[in-house]
This record gives structure tokens, sequence and C-alpha cells, in this order.
């Protein structure tokens, strides 16, 4: 059986090295001033092998959102949305950027005895964009497909 932990700690270990900004999953990244990540599972589903058999497949889908804020050590500071975006776009680039040489994903995803198999944005929500807004963020998820390596 894959485990889902592992498989969100790897995430939020791609997706930090990948952007170099914080993540924070399922919280604000401690210490962390905005731009950051927020990391959440949506859902989980696992296929394949009878129920029996540990060795089904797993799809997570999660929800990660860019978060563009006011940086309390930086008076004067504001949400911007074009931060917003820059910070959606690392995003998609974390998890679906490919060598164009290899056809092998940019920012791998190592989960011990699992291989990602597949990666897709499963889709775009929106978010907050009010340049009135104290926090202004954007809202994507991502599904993982995942089988025992």
């Amino acid at each position: 059986m894959i485990e889902r932990r592992l498989v969100t700690q790897a995430v939020v270990a791609m997706l930090a090295a990948a952007s170099g900004k914080p993540v924070g999953h399922g919280a604000i990244p401690v210490g962390a001033e905005p731009p950051y990540y927020l990391l959440t599972v949506v859902s989980t589903t696992v296929s394949g092998a009878p129920l029996a058999d540990e060795s089904e497949d797993l799809s997570v889908v999660y929800q990660v959102t860019a978060v563009s804020g006011p940086a309390p050590s930086k008076p004067g500071s504001h949400a911007d949305a074009d931060q917003a975006e820059w910070l959606a776009d690392k995003a998609r680039a974390a998890f679906l950027a490919r060598d164009p040489g290899t056809g092998l994903w940019l920012h791998p995803i190592t989960v011990a005895g699992a291989k990602v198999f597949d990666r897709s944005l499963d889709n775009e929500p929106g978010g907050s964009t009010d340049s009135s807004d104290a926090i202004i963020n954007n809202v994507q998820r991502f599904r993982l497909d995942l089988t025992p390596a």
C-alpha cells in the first residue's frame, strides 16, 4: 500500500525546492511571510488490485494555493495579483514541466516504494484577485497517480 502521508511529504519537498518558496501542509508555513504556498489534500482514491492485495495504485488530488500578501516585515507592502499569478505559474512548472529531450519531469517527486506515473492539472478553481484584499491567492488542483515500485 502506498502511504499518502509519504506522498504529501514528497510533494511539499518538491514544490518548496522547485519554487524556492515556503510550503505549508494544511497551514501557513511556520514563520513564513507572503509569498508562500498552502497544500491541501482534496481527494484520494485507490484502484487496480483487489482490496486484499496491497499493491493498488493511488490517485491523490492536491490543492495548491499560491498566496500573495503584505509582508509584516515590509511596511507599506500589499497583496499583488501579478505575484499570485507568478506563484501559480511556478507551481504549474514544478508539477508539470518536462525535459524536452527525455520527456521526464523536471522536478521529481520521490516516494519510497512508489512511482509517480502521471501528473495533471485537475482544475483551476480560481482565487481572490481583488487588489483591496489583504491577501490575494490563486488556487490550482493537481492530480498525481502512483503505482507501487
